[in-house]
């Protein structure tokens, strides 16, 4: 239930008029700034400042550094970067297939291996016949 103030409030509750259209309301005068007395001066917003942070794995001197190189020189330390990448990860496949090419060769001819037994797994236990 709602308690009004006076007849007029509820009838125009009861019409389902809004309160923010009657002049007389606090709604609408608080809506179209009314009866302030105080101007509001306005609060002066920060501007934005642009600062350079370390991150982590690189020193803020490092970047600056980075920022200050000739691209071409950026792009041939990439390219050593990249070159060395590509080695190690050719020695670490020519290391995997001679490893490979020992565990295939220790086995006797025409015996099958699993995959998992080529990795190193134990082999399987023969069934034992009744």
């Amino acid at each position: 239930t709602f308690r009004f103030i006076n007849g007029k409030n509820e009838s125009l509750f009861l019409q389902k008029k809004k309160a923010a259209k009657f002049d007389w309301t606090v709604v609408f005068r608080r809506l179209h700034k009314k009866g302030v007395t105080e101007e509001v001066s306005k609060k002066k917003s920060k501007r934005t400042v642009k600062v350079q942070r370390a991150v982590v794995g690189a020193t803020l001197d490092s970047i600056k550094a980075k920022r200050n190189q000739k691209p071409e020189a950026r792009e041939a330390q990439r390219k050593e970067k990249i070159a060395e990448i590509k080695q190690k990860k050719k020695q670490e496949q020519e290391k995997k297939k001679a490893e490979k090419t020992k565990a295939t060769k220790a086995l006797p001819k025409g015996q099958k291996v699993s995959k998992q037994q080529m990795k190193g797994a134990a082999p399987k236990v023969a069934a034992k016949s009744r």
